[in-house]
């Protein structure tokens, strides 16, 4: 199968790359909906859902804080294979894009150029109140604390879209435009059970979607080709033998 799916990848000009958490999982940050995942268990007496909301960020700022710094930032993440991996595709003058939901911001550190983070990033935070920006070294520094503008005192908000808010219009353009326009749409490290990054997806018409995943997921039976494995361990097969074909 793999060797079909690199014929196929030869052949192409544009990959998009479509990623979720478990992407990020070998870099040593949890993801939501695994049987290890962030959303089994309570924290303060609430679900995780819960406190990942708008309404709640704005209410119980304390204790979103405390889970944001607790189980969300993780400073000693860094890249793995996996994102590495998609910069060798640049390398070999592939047009690529990247459509994350992930909020980590390993994608950009590792360099995969055009990324669309669907769901923002823990790197970009702003003052609610003066709009003041802070990058993630001011929130690692309040570690324990409920981040506050240096300024004007007011509540620090991370720039990742919280439970009860919308989607960037302007990303989501972006994403939909770079899934319909790839030759090969890689699909890695997610449940697709999160909506509306999910039905994304959807506007791909080519013949040749791949998925990554450790688990089945629901749209498996409208992929080409399928992939039960390590990310990181499927795109590095796929990396070896385009080298060798490119030798």
């Amino acid at each position: 199968m793999i060797d079909n799916l690199v014929k196929e990848i030869k052949k192409a000009k544009s990959i998009v790359f479509f990623t979720g958490a478990g992407v990020s999982t070998e870099s040593g940050i949890p993801d939501f909906r695994s049987t290890k995942g962030l959303y089994l268990s309570k924290y303060d007496g609430y679900t995780p859902e819960v406190i990942i909301s708008h309404s709640f960020f704005y209410h119980n700022p304390d204790v979103f804080y405390r889970f944001y710094h607790d189980k969300i930032v993780h400073p000693e993440a860094k890249p793995n294979d996996f994102h590495y991996g998609i910069t060798k595709f640049k390398d070999m003058n592939y047009d690529v894009s990247v459509v994350t939901q992930n909020i980590d911001d390993l994608h950009n550190i590792a360099g995969n150029g055009k990324v669309y983070e669907l769901h923002g990033s823990i790197s970009r935070n702003n003052c609610i109140k003066c709009h003041k920006f802070f990058n993630l070294d001011y929130i690692i520094a309040n570690r324990g604390k409920t981040v506050r503008c240096d300024e004007c005192n007011s509540l620090v908000k991370p720039d990742v879209v919280l439970y009860e808010e919308q989607l960037d219009q302007v990303i989501i353009e972006q994403s939909i435009q770079a899934i319909m326009n790839a030759d090969v749409l890689i699909v890695a490290g997610t449940s697709l059970s999160v909506y509306p990054a999910a039905s994304f997806i959807d506007f791909y018409t080519k013949n040749c979607l791949c998925i990554l995943n450790k688990t089945s997921t629901p749209r498996d039976s409208k992929a080409d080709y399928v992939f039960y494995d390590s990310c990181s361990v499927v795109l590095n097969k796929i990396i070896e033998k385009l080298e060798r074909n490119n030798e």
